[in-house]
């Protein structure tokens, strides 16, 4: 392997083992939130134990989850120098912006969540976990827009010195991949976090612990989960007619089409159709889907990927222009099938929502399907960077000129090394953690309630 690559496989490691973490603290900041406002409202004390419980699965995420986030902006300037060289203009404003105020104002009212039970009032206390959550959607907005710009780069202009330099931060924060892939994001979040939530309380209530609590988070994990798979599913839909428009050998790749069709049809499986062979055999064929999927007309034409590569290369010169088919084939059909299969354990519990604890059948599924969403996710971001390949900005810079020039395929081997190490041992650790608290039974007391006035107490010591 070359130093490209190895330096591709290291950021790409440590990407997908930092998003295991981010969507679970996106969303269970949102659910936790939830549970909080129902004891707020309800006064039922039931609600402030799964508050408590699903709050300190919370807390462990993002101890671990901003340990691995570190790394990624360290690896900018370690591997990839001559990104940042090019870009960093660009890129290092939403970055900013996603450090200063976001990341602080997540990190800020979560301390004083934690340390605020016995100590402030319901309102404002249930107000800092609300903040906190605002906080995690704040910092995926400006790192999606940052991710967005190199999928489509708008706002912006090559200076003097042959660097992208920004003019306008309103174009880079209203650029149509990013308002989509945002949305897709936040939606995975909620997925993710709910299908969480769901087999935690289906293994507690396959084993009869605190089965009124535990019936009623998996309840309000089914709610949140049904609606907000089906908008993602049509939000996802729309981000591929998006990126149909602005990067239309992506979309082209994604069903290993490579030749013009019109309209095209949408292959379930197909048998060959990597670079080597571009005439793969695709089986059981939906007419007009693939049309649907990437231009939103019933009859439109999709550009196969022999014309693009000819169009490229025109237009900036000879090269392989063409990302890795098989990979980019079917990790678009493992995030879609999972995901309909999520949707319809979702539907299947909503039909049994009167009878959950009553459904050992459903809630046995419940609990396997917590590994599903992590993997739809993983698809999710290999579609995108995959499909984005050659390119680290998409027309602008090729991968292979971004790497720092002088760090050595040594250099890159033993910190893939260490990476490798430092992050098995982290998730040993994190999700150790995680699995320990998950698996307690809810006290029986859930510890001193914050007060039910508005008027401060002394601290306690």
């Amino acid at each position: 392997m070359s130093t490209v690559d190895l330096a591709r496989l290291q950021f790409a490691s440590t990407s997908i083992y930092h998003f295991f973490f981010v969507p679970v603290t996106i969303g269970l900041a949102l659910v936790t939130a939830l549970l909080q406002t129902r004891w707020h409202r309800t006064d039922d004390r039931e609600y402030l134990r799964l508050t408590r419980f699903f709050g300190t699965l919370l807390v462990i995420n993002v101890a671990v989850g901003v340990v691995t986030g570190l790394v990624q902006e360290f690896q900018f300037g370690m591997n990839w120098s001559g990104y940042s060289r090019f870009v960093g203009d660009v890129f290092g404003a939403p970055l900013a912006m996603e450090g200063l105020a976001a990341f602080f104002l997540e990190s800020t009212f979560l301390a004083l969540w934690i340390f605020g039970w016995n100590r402030l009032s319901r309102r404002v206390h249930l107000a800092t976990i609300w903040a906190a959550a605002a906080g995690g959607v704040m910092s995926a907005a400006f790192i999606m827009a940052a991710n967005s710009w190199m999928q489509h780069p708008v706002g912006y202009t090559i200076n003097d010195a042959g660097r992208a330099q920004l003019t306008s931060i309103g174009a880079v924060l209203t650029n149509p991949v990013f308002l989509r892939s945002f949305l897709h994001v936040i939606l995975a979040s909620l997925i993710t976090a709910s299908v969480l939530m769901l087999g935690i309380s289906a293994w507690h209530l396959r084993r009869g612990s605190h089965t009124p609590a535990f019936d009623r988070s998996a309840r309000i994990a089914l709610v949140v989960l049904v609606p907000a798979t089906m908008l993602n599913l049509l939000v996802g839909s729309e981000l591929g007619v998006t990126e149909g428009t602005f990067q239309p050998m992506k979309i082209a790749a994604a069903e290993a089409q490579w030749d013009t069709c019109q309209p095209c049809s949408f292959s379930l499986f197909q048998i060959g159709g990597g670079e080597d062979d571009h005439t793969p055999t695709k089986i059981i064929q939906v007419p007009h889907l693939l049309s649907l999927l990437a231009t939103n007309h019933w009859n439109g034409e999709v550009v196969g990927m022999n014309e693009l590569q000819a169009q490229y290369e025109d237009q900036y010169g000879p090269g392989d222009y063409v990302p890795n088919v098989f990979v980019q084939y079917w990790s678009m059909r493992v995030m879609a099938y999972l995901g309909s299969l999520v949707l319809l354990i979702g539907l299947w519990g909503l039909w049994r929502h009167k009878r959950l604890a009553e459904s050992r059948r459903f809630l046995r599924v419940a609990v396997w399907t917590i590994p599903l969403p992590f993997v739809i996710n993983t698809a999710g971001w290999v579609l995108t960077e995959n499909g984005r390949q050659p390119w680290i900005v998409q027309g602008l810079q090729q991968t292979k000129d971004a790497v720092s020039p002088s760090v050595g395929t040594a250099s890159v081997v033993v910190s893939l090394l260490v990476f490798f190490t430092l992050y098995g041992v982290l998730a040993i650790v994190g999700w150790g953690l995680m699995a320990r608290f998950a698996r307690r039974e809810l006290a029986d007391e859930p510890g001193p309630d914050i007060r039910e006035n508005e008027q401060e107490l002394e601290p306690s010591y």
